[in-house]
């Protein structure tokens, strides 16, 4: 039987086995026989939980015979119960590929399906169960396990929109941060700048300040040159006053 889900267990699959019957049709090959003693020595060990002696015995028998269907698929079945998924899942499409009963191709399908479910590839899970619906669409394992499937993808994908909600929130978060330092770093740099400017236009006031106070101090010096130059003159002529006075009078008593 193919394997189903068990939701609600500890464990999500029952693993089952395709159960070859041992019977020895007449004219059989002695190479066909040695394919199902293969067989059945692997379908023992396989329900006794020995999964790789089984796995082994399965690939004898398809060393025996390479176009035998049933040994690949179970050779799946034990590779799946060694967690094994993606060897199995090839297994199962080998199988499914090899058959020509509709029935064993619909359950080589479903059992890829789980496969690949237990993988975590739930969109490639979901296709493989369709395809296993389509070849056999009354089985409700595989109906199931596809809605089964088809709920987790619903909810990773809402469970991815919320992380890429929230990544999206924190970048606009940062962004804003990020808008926020740039505004009050141009605010403190058009500070800096008034602020230079101010300091520049008052040493320029200053040094025009400065400027005009030397060329004031330039002409009260001229000014200043000239007032003595002006005096001097003056006392010269006063001093020659007092002279030519002094001999007036000397003149006066010699009369």
């Amino acid at each position: 039987m193919p394997e189903r889900l068990k939701k609600h267990t500890g464990s999500w699959f029952k693993q089952g086995i395709l159960l070859l019957p041992a019977l020895l049709l007449s004219g059989i090959s002695l190479f066909a026989q040695g394919e199902r003693k293969f067989i059945r020595q692997g379908n023992r060990e396989f329900e006794k939980q020995n999964y790789s002696e089984s796995e082994i015995s399965y690939r004898r028998a398809i060393d025996k015979n390479k176009s035998s269907a049933d040994a690949v698929f179970n050779a799946g079945d034990a590779l799946y119960k060694q967690e094994k998924y993606e060897d199995a899942g090839k297994q199962f499409i080998e199988s499914h590929r090899m058959n020509e009963d509709r029935d064993k191709k619909a359950g080589s399908m479903y059992n890829h399906g789980n496969s690949l479910l237990k993988a975590g590839k739930l969109k490639e899970s979901i296709e493989a169960y369709k395809n296993s619906l389509r070849l056999n669409p009354g089985n409700m394992q595989a109906k199931y396990n596809l809605a089964y499937a088809q709920d987790r993808l619903k909810e990773q994908e809402e469970q991815q929109q919320q992380q890429q909600d929230q990544q999206n929130q924190d970048q606009n978060k940062d962004q804003q941060n990020q808008d926020q330092n740039k505004d009050q770093q141009d605010q403190n740099q058009d500070k800096q700048n008034d602020q230079k400017e101010s300091e520049d236009q008052n040493k320029q006031d200053e040094q025009q300040q400065s400027d005009q106070q030397q060329s004031i101090s330039k002409e009260d010096a001229e000014r200043l040159l000239n007032a003595i130059a002006n005096d001097e003159k003056e006392v010269q002529e006063k001093v020659k006053e007092a002279k030519a006075a002094k001999q007036r009078v000397k003149t006066l008593k010699n009369w």
